[in-house]
């Protein structure tokens, strides 16, 4: 099932069926997007798609991507490399992403594979690691490299945290239809030409690995957003050097879920 959430007529946030043919309609799913769940006989418009959750944490990793690791000459990691990103940074499917009034220069785009979590996880193994996701969406970790890379001296929370930095969307696709995310293709997309195709199966750390390191060091809650890494082609690497400027649009493409596309505007 392709899960999305979207405003509809008096500015009312549902949830419904991804059926992008059948846009702008959609057909209502009602109950608890962690519980129970069901289709109604309702049909609405759409009027707007919003990132298909409200996360109550953005886990990501870093170097996940051999490939990635290679591009900035660091070490594969022994365990996987966890950062936070503020959950004020989340927007969806067309939403622009704001170039910052506070002056980072090197903004950069990242396609990854987000797993969300279903219910709570705690010191889970990995071979029941799996049991405890909802399903997976695409993201863009936008980054500030400047100011994760010297200002912020390798704290990466704070450059990767701006307001508008972690698009996802435009669905959550369940489980049930992606019963094993070890070989999905994913791509990035600046202006129309490709700067990142890859698959998952160049992770250093599976999914089904990394809820499990992540769940023997805190509870992740139902609904948890975890950003599974990039592949090469950071604009950051490329020579000479590439990143977002006023007027691009950024498109991130993961096979089986769909496409999520972003203007890039400076910030009002």
């Amino acid at each position: 099932m392709k899960l999305m959430r979207f405003v509809c007529g008096e500015d009312r946030v549902r949830r419904g069926l991804y059926e992008p043919e059948r846009l702008p309609l959609a057909r209502v799913v009602e109950g608890d997007l962690f519980g129970k769940t069901r289709l109604s006989k309702k049909t609405v418009e759409v009027k707007r798609i919003l990132a298909p959750l409200d996360p109550p944490n953005v886990l990501a990793l870093g170097l996940n991507y051999r490939s990635h690791a290679d591009e900035f000459k660091e070490n594969y990691p022994e365990v996987p490399i966890l950062f936070l990103k503020g959950t004020n940074s989340v927007i969806g499917p067309g939403e622009p992403i704001l170039l910052p009034k506070a002056g980072p220069e090197e903004v950069d785009y990242e396609a990854e594979l987000a797993v969300v979590i279903g219910k709570a996880a705690k010191n889970v193994s990995r071979k029941e690691a799996l049991d405890y996701v909802f399903g997976y969406t695409c993201a863009n970790d936008v980054s500030a490299r400047d100011w994760q890379i010297r200002k912020q001296r390798h704290q990466w929370a704070r450059g990767k945290s701006f307001d508008s930095f972690c698009p996802l969307g435009p669905c959550i696709v369940t489980k049930e239809e992606i019963p094993d995310p070890a070989n999905i293709r994913l791509r990035a997309v600046l202006n129309g030409e490709v700067m990142q195709d890859s698959t998952t199966a160049f992770m250093i750390f599976d999914v089904a690995s990394v809820v499990s390191d992540l769940s023997r060091s805190m509870t992740l809650l139902p609904g948890t957003v975890i950003m599974t890494g990039t592949p090469d082609g950071v604009g950051f690497t490329r020579k000479p050097p590439v990143f977002l400027k006023e007027g691009d649009i950024i498109s991130i493409f993961i096979d089986r879920i769909g496409e999520l596309t972003n203007p890039v505007i400076r910030e009002p």
